[in-house]
C-alpha cells in the first residue's frame, strides 16, 4: 500500500498520507513520496487547488517514532549524519509547496503534530475539523523544530505565542486554526500567494536550512535519545540538558 497518495477530482488535486494505522506519521519512505506528490501538484496545469489531507482519522502525528527508536541505535556522529540527511530531503518539499502558484489547503483533523502542524502551517490555508488537535511536540523528544516552524507559527500567531508553544509543546484546538477557501479566480489566487510569500521573502528558506543544522545537533544528543526512548515506554522523558 502505498504511503501517499494522489487523487484528483475536477480542478482538485489531493495529495493523502497514507498510513492511518500510525497516525500517518513519515518515515523515509512517506518523505520521497510526498516530495514527488508535490512536485507532481507543481507541474500539473489541471490542478487549480491542492488538498493536503491524512488517510482515517488523523492528519498526521509528525515523524515516525519506530524511524527514531532505530537510528538512536546509531553512535552520535552516525545518527546526526543521517538526521541531517532526513531533513534536508524532506525540506525542499516544503519551499516547492509555497512557491507553487495555486493555492494549498490543509484538510486537518485529529492530530496534527511535529511535522504534521509544519505541513498545516507550509499550507495556504486550513480547514480543520472540530476534533482537530495541533501541537509542536519536537520539545517532547528533546529536539528543535523542523519544516520551516520556527518561520511559520510566528508569522501566524506572533513570535511570544510561538515561543510559548513550541517551548511548552502544548496542544491547540482547531478553533484558532480553521479557515475556509472558497471557490474563486486561479490567475488571482496565484498572484495574491505571490504576494503574501513576498511579505517572508527568503527568510523561510534561509529559516529551513537553520533548522536542519539544529535539529541535526539536537538529534545527536543524548537528551533526544532519551525523548525517543521515553516515548516509545510511555514515560516522562528525564532530560539531562547537556549538548
Amino acid at each position: 500500500m502505498p504511503s501517499v497518495v494522489v487523487e484528483r477530482r475536477g480542478g482538485v488535486l489531493e495529495i493523502i498520507l497514507n498510513r492511518p494505522e500510525i497516525l500517518n506519521a513519515v518515515n523515509r519512505e512517506t518523505i520521497a513520496a510526498l516530495a514527488d506528490a508535490v512536485a507532481e501538484a507543481a507541474e500539473d496545469r489541471a490542478a487549480r487547488v491542492v488538498l493536503l489531507r491524512g488517510a482515517g482519522t488523523h492528519f498526521c502525528a509528525g515523524g515516525d517514532i519506530t524511524m527514531f527508536a532505530d537510528l538512536i541505535r546509531l553512535p552520535r556522529t552516525e545518527r546526526q549524519t543521517a538526521l541531517y540527511r532526513i531533513v534536508d530531503t524532506l525540506h525542499p518539499l516544503l519551499v516547492r509547496m509555497r512557491h507553487m502558484p495555486k493555492p494549498v489547503v490543509a484538510v486537518v483533523q485529529g492530530a496534527a503534530a511535529g511535522f504534521g502542524l509544519s505541513l498545516v502551517l507550509a499550507a495556504d490555508l486550513a480547514l480543520a475539523a472540530e476534533d482537530t488537535v495541533f501541537t509542536s511536540g519536537y520539545i517532547h523528544l528533546g529536539t528543535s523544530p523542523d519544516g520551516g516552524m520556527t518561520a511559520t507559527l510566528p508569522h501566524v500567531v506572533g513570535i511570544k505565542r510561538a515561543a510559548e508553544l513550541m517551548l511548552l509543546g502544548d496542544r491547540f484546538d482547531a478553533q484558532s486554526a480553521a479557515a475556509r477557501l472558497v471557490a474563486g479566480p486561479a490567475h488571482a489566487y496565484g498572484r495574491t500567494k505571490g504576494l503574501l510569500q513576498a511579505t517572508i521573502g527568503d527568510a523561510f528558506d534561509a529559516q529551513l536550512r537553520r533548522e536542519t543544522e539544529s535539529f541535526a545537533a539536537c538529534a545527536a544528543t543524548e537528551d533526544f535519545a532519551e525523548g525517543v526512548r521515553a516515548f516509545v515506554d510511555k514515560r516522562r522523558p528525564v532530560f539531562s540538558g547537556e549538548g
